[in-house]
This record gives structure tokens, C-alpha cells and sequence, in this order.
């Protein structure tokens, strides 16, 4: 793939135009047409959440996220990030305004993020946590595509950036998908600078009709995450009409 330099071509515009051209670096990454691709695309979501309830077993989360999902999370991903296209920019333009200096995206999948906070001249270098072997091969194939490499790290979990400090954290679509999300928050604010913010997301529901299969929604687990959350940080005003909330850590 032809590369571009660091800050080119990755603004919320083009992410608008084409996912930074999402399909192409997926279909090479599958070796699938994109004819192919696209055929696939619209079942992702419906493909992996046929796992469920058999293969997904809440005490074992990370077990099915790391292992059973395989490549389907990719394209679930993918036709989430391409249909909600507006939705994502704005939270690329909220990630714009606060991301400064060593920034750590947990959970982040596709890598999108990852990407466009790469781009960024006022980050210094993008540490990408995902459990997924898959996702964490294609943000390499997409940062080298992209000629970003130089500007992130790729690891599996926050044990391997152990005694590094992050001047801005990205968590987004993932804590409703973990069996213990207030201890994630203490995680974040022991490795959040003091000055540094947080942006985060979540959605702790099934869905009406269970559509979302893979979220927890026990109540005692919700309460315990905004005490959490509200006893360790401050949310910080921004003006974008989303889900995702900005924090600093008290």
C-alpha cells in the first residue's frame, strides 16, 4: 500500500470519506475480494453474536475475546465504524480536542483511534491495548500502510506498559464488555497523569431484545462502577452531543 505522511489524509473527513480506507485495509488483511467484503460486512454483527450463549461465558471473558472471536470481531467492528460514520467523527473530533503527549487506547480494536490520535502532532507516541491478536495484527498492517509505525506501540494488555504514565486515555465501546469494569476505572486513574484526561464510554445493556448479547448489565456491577467513576474523577465539559464523556482523575 502506498504510505502518507504522519499527519496527512487522517483527519475526521477523510475517517468521513472512507474509515482511512477501512475496506481495502481489511480485505487485503482477510485476502478476500472486496466484492467479497462487502457481501460480509452487513452479517458481522448477526455472524458474532451467533456465538452466544454457548461460546461467551461471563467468567471467562477474556478467554472469548482473545480466543473465540477470531477475525469476526474485525468485520463487526468494521460495519459498525462505516455505518456510524457521523457518530465517530465526533468522538474523533472530541479525542482531537484533549489528546496530548503518551496516549493510551484500550480496547482498540479496529485501531481508528489509534490511527487518527497517531496523526495528531501533539501526541507523542499512541500505546494500543487490545486482547485480540487480530486486531492487534491489523492496527499493524493499517499503521505500516499508513506510514505511522514509528508513531504507536502494539501490546495485549496494560501488564506490558507496566510503570508508564499517560497524559490521555481512550476507552471507548469497551467497558460494558468487562466482568469487572470499576476496577478498569482504578487501573486508568493509577496510570493517568495528574493533568491528564480521560475519555470514556459505555452501555450497560442487552439490548430490548437481546441483541447485545456480550454487554454486562448487572445492577450491583453498574452502581459500583459510577461510584467508582465518581468518587476518582471529574468530567470535564465538551460540546460534542455524544455518549462519550471527558474526565480528569481527582
Amino acid at each position: 500500500m502506498q504510505q502518507v505522511s504522519r499527519s496527512a489524509a487522517l483527519d475526521v473527513e477523510a475517517f468521513r470519506a472512507d474509515g482511512f480506507d477501512l475496506r481495502r485495509h481489511l480485505s487485503r488483511f482477510l485476502d478476500c475480494s472486496l466484492i467479497e467484503l462487502e457481501a460480509r460486512l452487513p452479517v458481522g454483527t448477526d455472524d458474532l453474536a451467533a456465538l452466544h450463549p454457548g461460546a461467551f461465558q461471563p467468567e471467562d471473558a477474556t478467554t472469548f475475546y482473545e480466543d473465540t472471536v477470531g477475525t469476526g470481531h474485525l468485520l463487526e467492528l468494521a460495519a459498525w465504524h462505516l455505518t456510524s460514520a457521523d457518530y465517530i467523527a465526533d468522538t474523533l473530533r472530541l479525542q482531537e480536542q484533549f489528546a496530548r503527549g503518551h496516549l493510551l487506547d484500550f480496547g482498540g480494536g479496529i485501531g481508528t483511534h489509534a490511527l487518527a490520535a497517531a496523526a495528531l502532532p501533539q501526541v507523542e507516541h499512541v500505546w494500543f491495548v487490545d486482547l485480540n491478536p487480530h486486531n492487534r495484527q491489523f492496527l499493524q498492517a493499517r499503521a505500516a500502510a499508513l506510514g505511522l509505525e514509528h508513531r504507536l506501540s502494539v501490546h495485549r494488555d496494560l501488564a506490558s506498559c507496566r510503570g508508564q504514565r499517560f497524559d490521555t486515555v481512550v476507552c471507548l465501546d469497551v467497558l460494558e464488555h468487562l466482568p469487572d469494569p470499576s476496577a478498569q476505572l482504578l487501573e486508568f486513574h493509577r496510570c493517568l497523569a495528574a493533568d491528564g484526561t480521560a475519555l470514556l464510554n459505555w452501555y450497560f445493556f442487552k439490548g430490548h431484545n437481546g441483541e447485545y448479547p456480550f454487554h454486562f448489565d448487572d445492577p450491583a456491577l453498574v452502581d459500583q462502577f459510577f461510584r467508582t467513576l465518581q468518587a476518582h474523577f471529574l468530567e470535564r465539559f465538551h460540546p460534542w452531543l455524544i455518549t462519550t464523556r471527558a474526565y480528569r482523575p481527582l
